[in-house]
Formats: structure tokens, C-alpha cells, sequence
């Protein structure tokens, strides 16, 4: 479950869905992480955090953050860059 727009922080639960599901994970011999680091890492800040989720192979998810990492801020300064051309375009229009 990743983030999306309209899920910046992903759909499922930390304390309750993610953790859990991270440490079946890594028992059976997988990986769990958000696309920046192990899910089992984090430390909690409310009760109901949500975090973007991707669990499987170590190697899948070891290639899924290395391509978080390479690509992550380029894909945000893309979103950032078209919200300011459509805030220029509204501007245009009034």
C-alpha cells in the first residue's frame, strides 16, 4: 500500500497493521519497509500513524529502496514544480 496523492501517508496503520505484518515478514524471511527504511524501525508519534507500506523478498524490497532513494525528491520537485505551474495558470485565469 503506497502513499498516494490523495494518501501522502500511505493507507495502513503503523501500530496495528504494518508492524505486525513487518515482523511476519521478516520471520518468514522477507522484508518490510516504506520505501525509506524498515518499517520495524520507526518510532511511533500517535496512535493512529499511517505509513506507506511494501513488503516481499529482501531483494524486492531492498531494489525498491534503492529506488526511493535515486528517484524519491526528483518525483516530489516534479509535484511541486506542476502545483506551481497550475497555481500560475489559476492566476492567469482571474
Amino acid at each position: 500500500y503506497p502513499a498516494t496523492r490523495q494518501n501522502p501517508n500511505g493507507k495502513l496503520r503503523l501500530l496495528y497493521e504494518c508492524c505486525p505484518m513487518a515482523m511476519i515478514m521478516e520471520q518468514a524471511g522477507g522484508a518490510a519497509s516504506t520505501g525509506r527504511g524498515r518499517i520495524l524501525d520507526i518510532q511511533p508519534t500517535e496512535i493512529h500513524q499511517r505509513v506507506p507500506t511494501y513488503a516481499g523478498s529482501i531483494q524486492n524490497v531492498f531494489e525498491l529502496d534503492q529506488f526511493f532513494q535515486y528517484y524519491g525528491d526528483e518525483t516530489k520537485d516534479k509535484e511541486n514544480n506542476n502545483n506551481d505551474d497550475d497555481d500560475e495558470n489559476n492566476n492567469k485565469e482571474e
